[in-house]
């Protein structure tokens, strides 16, 4: 589903950039006058003597957005219940690196607006834009691996709903009580269905809107409904009664075809999968397609001209926008992120590396949707309003700039997994400091002119990655290479890299090691306890017996690894030597021809 989900908002990217330029494009032609005028036309509803109006612009922005919202509701609860962040342990440190994200940037609005006509627009860079941030992370494309968009998205959508409280709490210019009771009573409504077990649409549309429209009428920023009907639509793994029912529909309709036996098919089948996850496919397309580059249609226009430029280049609001998203945002999320990991109040999702972070910290930086909303809520000075989104804009690009800078140089260094804290400086050992023994994990003949250590992790990516190489040299070379596996998880990087090489020792216990080995870095992604406890129930290994022997043997890995200079994953010894060039299946076996060839 997480992956679903930002193919989707990444392919919507350019659609939404190109509906930014286009709106630029609108404002600064000959017709610009007509982009306002377009966008404050009225539309509403009436009955009777009852009416309901609001401008285009108001429409898009308090009504589809809602919508987006209301998608980032539906993700959150997905992921809290059953995807990525069922883990309570990987939501402090996105969450507290949001809570970074935004302090220090409004700090930074404020050096340069504190007390001046500009001070009330400091919430206008604490707000990362989601679709944009991901958008740029498809462009990274391989450096940035599926942990740390999981990482990124959790921010992004802990950065959305305090952006929306703050919206709520210091951007309200009065609430009206009335209507704020009755929004309460009508999400109480909700609630009460949900809790019924009424899934019947209509009444959830009915009662949605008019919880819509009270939030509105309250004067509380009503995309915070969406983030709270999105948290409370019902999200379930398929049980195996219903892929039962399912299964056997599907069978039915394929031996004896028929109308009537198709749509049972199709409605058990769809029965499976909860209503959260039939929602999310069903909007996020509309999100990502239309709502979202409507919205940038609607509010990214602005003039830029010689002397708008001029204006905004000393405006201490446009400085303070686009500074408090560059570097506000940059320095906010990396300390949000390193005073958890250094106090032990958080694990990353795992795979990441600290120039990873950097560059994800830098693209943050992008904000948009809720930053154009604040804009509108904080000034009424036309020329103020301007000015925030130029920097908005100039910020923004400067942001994703940066990040690609900080990626691409992340990249370059090589595919090796390290712990943030342990990159250090120093000459490394280029001798394996513990020879191979028949303690070892050893696969391939005793014999072999090769031999490859490698010191792994079972969650590192990029051990993964060099997985499927090393078969292949050993089926290249069958009588000439021997692989031998040592174990080296990062702990504060990958949390499950440990308990996956106790189950590794448990099977090797049984003489299995080397299946449970290509099991576990064939499914890297899927490393809980539960999916463990499922490898071993395969081999018919008993997963927890005899830990302190398999951690202590662990540990002995870990210290020869550390001895030999070991300081990431993975690393390679060729026949007692450190392996220094990159990790692909044309320059390993270079190597190996070198060391197999007649001296």
């Amino acid at each position: 589903m997480l992956r679903a989900f930002l193919r989707t908002e990444a392919g919507s990217t350019s659609v939404l950039l190109a509906a930014t330029v286009l709106a630029l494009l609108w404002a600064n032609s000959p017709w610009g006058d007509t982009y306002e005028a377009f966008w404050h036309t009225p539309m509403g509803i009436s009955f009777a003597d009852a009416s309901f109006s609001l401008d285009l612009r108001h429409w898009v922005n308090d009504g589809l957005m809602t919508v987006f919202f209301f998608l980032i509701g539906l993700e959150v609860s997905y992921e809290v219940r059953l995807g990525q962040l069922r883990d309570r342990r990987l939501i402090a440190v996105p969450a507290i690196a949001a809570l970074g994200g935004m302090l220090v940037p409004a700090g930074v609005y404020l050096l340069f607006n504190f007390g001046g006509p500009g001070a009330g627009g400091w919430g206008v860079p604490i707000a990362t834009d989601t679709a944009f941030v991901l958008g740029v992370l498809a462009v990274v494309g391989a450096r940035c691996p599926d942990p740390l968009r999981a990482f990124l998205l959790t921010l992004a959508i802990v950065d959305d709903v305090l952006a929306i409280m703050i919206i709520a709490l210091f951007y309200t210019a009065g609430v009206s009580f009335p209507a704020l009771f009755a929004a309460a009573a009508l999400l109480a409504a909700i609630v009460t269905l949900r809790w019924l077990k009424i899934w019947r649409a209509p009444a959830y549309i009915v009662l949605g809107f008019a919880l819509w429209v009270a939030t509105l009428q309250s004067g509380i920023h009503p995309t915070l409904v969406g983030i709270a009907l999105g948290v409370l639509v019902f999200v379930y793994a398929p049980s195996d009664h219903k892929l039962l029912l399912a299964g056997e529909a599907v069978q039915e309709f394929t031996s004896e075809p028929s109308a009537q036996a198709a749509r049972e098919a199709a409605r058990r089948v769809q029965r499976a999968v909860s209503v959260n996850e039939r929602l999310q496919l069903r909007l996020q397309p509309w999100s990502a397609f239309v709502i979202v580059p409507v919205f940038a249609l609607a509010n990214a226009g602005v003039r830029l001209d010689g002397e708008t430029l001029r204006a905004a280049l000393t405006s201490p609001v446009a400085i303070g926008v686009a500074l408090g998203l560059l570097v506000g945002k940059f320095v906010g999320i990396s300390l949000g992120t390193w005073l958890p990991l250094r106090f032990g109040w958080g694990v990353l999702p795992g795979n990441l590396v600290w120039g990873q972070l950097l560059g994800g910290a830098a693209v943050s930086g992008i904000g948009f949707t809720v930053a154009l909303f604040i804009v509108d809520l904080a000034f009424k000075d036309p020329v103020i309003h301007d000015q925030a989104k130029i920097g908005i804009l100039a910020g923004s690009l400067m942001s994703a700039v940066l990040g690609w800078v900080i990626f691409r140089l992340a990249w370059d260094r090589g595919g090796v997994c390290a712990p943030p804290e342990a990159e250090p400086e120093e000459e490394l050992p280029e001798l394996l400091s513990e020879p191979v023994g028949p303690e070892d994990r050893v696969r391939g003949p005793e014999n072999a002119k090769v031999t490859i250590v490698e010191y792994g992790d079972f969650e590192c990516p990029y051990c993964g990655r060099l997985h499927p190489v090393l078969e292949e040299l050993r089926r290249k070379y069958p009588k000439d290479v021997r692989l031998v596996f040592r174990h080296f998880p990062l702990r504060t990087l990958h949390p499950r890299a440990a308990p996956a090489a106790i189950v590794s020792e448990a099977a090797a216990d049984e003489g299995r090691f080397w299946e449970m080995h290509d099991i576990l870095y064939d499914n890297q992604r899927f490393l809980t306890d539960a999916d463990l406890e499922h490898y071993a129930a395969e081999l018919a290994v008993q997963p927890w017996t005899n830990v302190p022997e398999h951690v202590a043997r662990i540990a002995r890995d870990e210290e020869s690894g550390r001895e030999s200079g070991v300081r990431g994953t993975p690393t390679l010894f060729l026949n007692g030597r450190r392996h220094q060039g990159p990790l692909d299946l044309n320059t390993l076996s270079r190597a190996v021809e070198e060391l197999r060839a007649p001296s």
